[in-house]
């Protein structure tokens, strides 16, 4: 217990402490209130569950880095349980005779667990200060081509990694020699078996005085380390303990992993669309900076990345994050324009353009992050700020643009919407031909003009033919979804086009019925996106129906010998919207034996065609390599002889990879191969 002096001081020292403490917190809160829309705050239980779930199982962390997240894991329970163990430590020195359940269970078990974990955190601190200090694990660095604060660049997260760490340390482990002097003092504890250790070993010698003495040293390392790191602490990235969770409470609700929030171009009120600075932003990505663990998983994950370009989502929200600290009170007092702290373009310091637009939005940065941040969203809107604002994108980029726009189609293809069904022994049919359809095929622009593209579209269609699926097309009527000029920022040219098809599908009473494409842009574009503009249609992927008329009994396979294949999956349909299972199965009830990639499902890498990166040139990089030749020497390192697919896109980046590798596979959507089971006659 703490003397009446001792008492005294430490009140003094927590209100001073707090108060820096909320100053600090309520500066963060007016910065990340200077962004755009809301903080999502509609069913708050559900959010605030949704909050403590993300904080207690760290859910994201396991999936890479297996061991440095099972030192994590130690780290993180054990640093949030020291909450309630510093709050205990703190009424036990305050209040005159208080023990937390000294001679009960709940009090034995306490004490276990504050003993177990302070050697689990001092443990896993060592192991995480040695990885970034004595390994310099190349996880932890950013490749000298991206664009860095220069306080970043100089070793500005290793500093506050190094202050952290040492402070961790050095409260974790007063806290545990305080209770091995106590334990030395009052006897052994068998529900304390490290701080029995320290006293059996190191303590048996001291004089009760030295152990008192030694305790209340202790106590005062322990707690007053917290007190005195409080002010600093918001100011580093372990803030993310509390923001992180804070950001999934708040986050909006998606229908899918990557949903791009609608803008709203009638409201003539609005000066800026797009995101120039960080104002700019909505309110959520601000706190995603805040929120950051800068553990650097969305780098490791990002095609644009691993291909040697400048696009390094860390270092997006890292930069974001030493802008605002290094700008805070100027930020948070709300500066006026003009003053060096306000307006700032995000292409000055958070990101460069080269980068902006080698992003395939993917979204493998979203689903892998932590704490929820949205890096490749940010991307959208300074892309958005670009084309709408600045006039300022991709040469390449125009054709696809005019193409949409007058031709409805970003090959600026001319010829009929129908030629891909000339060769196939039977008509397809037209809305007008068959209106009591139960299927609309969504044939999408690849399907029209693509050669590759073709045969999916025809294998889909001799499928549904065979399988007595009631289905018709809209032929001519049909246009692009517009999720190309979506992705690369032209959200005029986007919204007039999804107008444009909501009046037509609507009018084929589409709405009423079934859509299947097989494009995952066009089964994402419609099914996810025009609800926003009031077109509300169930959509299916093609793997989806045929694994559901397989499963039903619809399709009569021959049993064919088995073939090793190896499936690619979509970015937008595996994970941008979770459609895993249904290609495999189809696959499967093909006759053909599935040869993983080691990035597959959710982890799968992409093509490099998302984004419209299709459109225009891919950005270099310093090693050299393309996106799709990466994929393509992990389908090749599986020994499968079939490279199956399910998008058109995929399709002719993973064809082109093919080729420049000596056709060394064959590249066949999961349709094509389906019916060849089936022996369909599919004209090519």
């Amino acid at each position: 217990m703490l003397s009446p002096f001792e008492r005294i001081l430490f009140v003094l020292l927590v209100a001073i402490c707090l108060t820096a403490v909320a100053n600090t917190f309520a500066m963060m809160a007016r910065v990340i209130n200077r962004g755009q829309g809301k903080l999502y705050l509609d069913e708050l239980p559900r959010r605030v569950m949704a909050g403590i779930v993300a904080l207690v199982t760290q859910g994201r962390i396991i999936r890479h880095r297996k061991l440095t997240s099972l030192f994590h894991y130690g780290v993180a329970f054990g640093f949030i349980f020291y909450g309630l163990v510093n709050i205990i430590d703190v009424l036990e020195g305050l209040i005159p005779g208080f023990h937390f359940f000294p001679d009960n269970i709940i009090g034995h078990l306490f004490r276990l667990a504050a003993d177990l974990f302070a050697a689990a955190v001092l443990i896993g601190v060592i192991y995480f200060l040695l990885r970034r200090f004595a390994a310099q694990d190349p996880a932890l660095k950013i490749r000298d081509n991206v664009k860095l604060l220069d306080r970043v660049r100089e070793g500005g997260i290793a500093v506050d990694s190094l202050i952290v760490g040492l402070f961790i340390l050095a409260h974790v482990g007063s806290r545990l020699l305080g209770a091995s002097f106590h334990v030395a003092r009052t006897g052994p504890d068998p529900w304390q078996p490290v701080a029995n250790f320290i006293a059996g070993t190191f303590l048996g010698g001291l004089s009760t005085d030295a152990l008192t003495i030694g305790w209340h040293v202790f106590w005062w390392l322990a707690v007053g380390l917290v007190l005195l790191f409080l002010p600093y602490f918001p100011y580093t990235k372990h803030a993310h303990l509390f923001m992180g969770p804070l950001n999934f409470m708040v986050s909006p609700e998606r229908t899918y992993l990557g949903q791009m929030k609608k803008l709203d171009l009638d409201d003539e009120t609005i000066e800026q669309f797009g995101a120039n600075d960080l104002d700019d932003l909505p309110k959520k990505h601000i706190l995603d900076a805040f929120a950051c663990i800068m553990c650097n998983r969305c780098q490791e994950v990002c095609p644009a990345y691993n291909t040697g370009k400048e696009l390094s989502p860390a270092a997006l929200e890292i930069n974001k994050r030493y802008y605002i600290r290094e700008n805070m009170p100027a930020l948070a007092a709300g500066a006026a324009n003009g003053a060096p702290f306000n307006g700032v373009p995000l292409l000055d310091y958070a990101i460069s353009e080269s980068a902006v637009w080698a992003c395939t939005a993917c979204g493998h940065c979203i689903e892998i992050c932590p704490v929820g941040n949205v890096p490749m969203l940010d991307i959208m809107e300074i892309r958005r700020d670009q084309v709408m604002m600045q006039s300022e994108f991709p040469e390449q980029l125009k054709g696809a643009f005019v193409g949409m726009e007058r031709m409805g189609n970003p090959w600026q293809a001319q010829q009929s919407r129908m030629e891909w069904a000339a060769p196939l022994h039977f008509e397809v049919p037209s809305v007008e031909e068959n209106p009591d359809y139960e299927y609309l095929l969504w044939v999408g622009c690849a399907g029209a003009f693509n050669p590759d593209a073709q045969k999916t579209v025809r294998a889909v269609a001799t499928i549904l033919h065979e399988a007595g699926v009631s289905f018709a097309v809209l032929g001519d009527d049909e246009t692009c979804t517009g999720d190309s000029a979506r992705r690369a920022g032209n959200e005029p040219l986007f919204q007039a086009m999804a107008e444009a098809n909501i009046e037509t599908l609507n009018a084929a009473r589409a709405n009423e019925r079934r859509i299947v494409t097989s494009c995952p842009h066009c089964f994402t574009t419609i099914g996810k996106e025009y609800g926003e503009l009031g077109g509300h249609y169930t959509v299916f992927h093609h793997t989806q129906l045929i694994a559901d008329l397989v499963g039903r009994g619809k399709l009569r396979l021959n049993g064919k010998t088995l073939e090793k294949v190896t499936f690619h999956d979509p970015c937008y349909l595996g994970r941008h919207n979770g459609i895993i299972a249904d290609p495999r199965a189809a696959l499967a009830a093909a006759g053909l034996e599935l040869l993983e990639m080691p990035r597959n499902g959710k982890d799968s890498f992409c093509c490099g065609a998302g984004g419209a990166q299709y459109w225009k040139e891919e950005e270099h990089g310093v090693t050299g390599e393309t996106v799709n030749a990466n994929r393509y020497r992990e389908a090749q390192a599986t020994g499968a002889a079939v490279l199956a697919v399910g998008c058109p896109f995929c399709n002719t980046m993973m064809s082109d990879a093919n080729r420049e590798h000596g056709d060394t596979m064959q590249v066949r959507d999961v349709a094509e191969l389906v019916a060849e089971a089936m022996a369909l006659p599919i004209a090519n």
